[in-house]
């Protein structure tokens, strides 16, 4: 069977209207939070499954066939010794993320309550505090949370626009503080100086970004 015969059929809304194409790409379930996952950069398979809890592996593979064909995302094989494959977004990919931003933007709201059955993961943090800390500058923030850790990069021009896990090397500002802070900051409930002088968030670091976060 060849391999336009294996793949599904596109669906689409069939309406001369660009936001109905573009739900046609990105409207299906799990496409917009696998795109989440990839501007931390290129990610093998199994742990964009680890991250992404409910999704089958049906529809995860389906999905990533889909984003390939539509030009979302590509898959290359990584040299020895890692010798695995990744998938990685393509330059149309990434445009995707202030639409995400602004998906979290609005859907903070309903953050004001974590429910028994929510997972978290501590990266998922890092697309609303983007959006507040580029206003700061440019550098390397490493974000710590109860959760885990994870980096920012401010101002990057391509490239993944975070990472989960500490900073690859020394960042140029180092903040520590709590899910729920970082929900009201996100939601724009609250302000960065506001969080700093409450003692909400910590920043350590010497540099000129530190110094421009600190003072808020």
């Amino acid at each position: 069977m060849s391999r336009l015969r294996r793949m599904s059929p596109r669906r689409s809304y069939d309406q001369y209207c660009s936001t109905a194409r573009a739900l046609d790409a990105v409207g299906d379930r799990w496409t917009l939070l696998i795109v989440r996952e990839l501007l931390a950069g290129p990610r093998r398979y199994t742990d964009l499954h680890a991250d992404l809890p409910g999704v089958s592996t049906d529809v995860l593979a389906s999905r990533l066939k889909d984003m390939e064909r539509d030009g979302l995302t590509t898959r290359r094989r990584l040299p020895p010794p890692g010798a695995a494959s990744v998938y990685e977004l393509t330059g149309r990919g990434m445009e995707l993320l202030p639409v995400l931003q602004a998906l979290g933007t609005w859907g903070a709201p309903a953050l004001a309550e974590r429910r028994p059955t929510d997972a978290v993961r501590a990266h998922w943090f890092a697309l609303p505090l983007l959006r507040l800390l580029e206003r700061e500058g440019e550098g390397l923030v490493e974000v710590r949370l109860d959760e885990g850790r994870f980096h920012l990069r401010l101002g990057a021009p391509d490239g993944p626009v975070y990472g989960d896990g500490a900073a690859p090397e020394e960042p140029d500002a180092l903040l520590a503080l709590d899910a729920d802070t970082c929900t009201d900051l996100g939601g724009g409930r609250l302000t960065l100086r506001q969080a700093v002088e409450a003692g909400r968030v910590e920043v350590s670091g010497g540099g000129p970004l530190a110094k421009a976060l600190r003072a808020g």
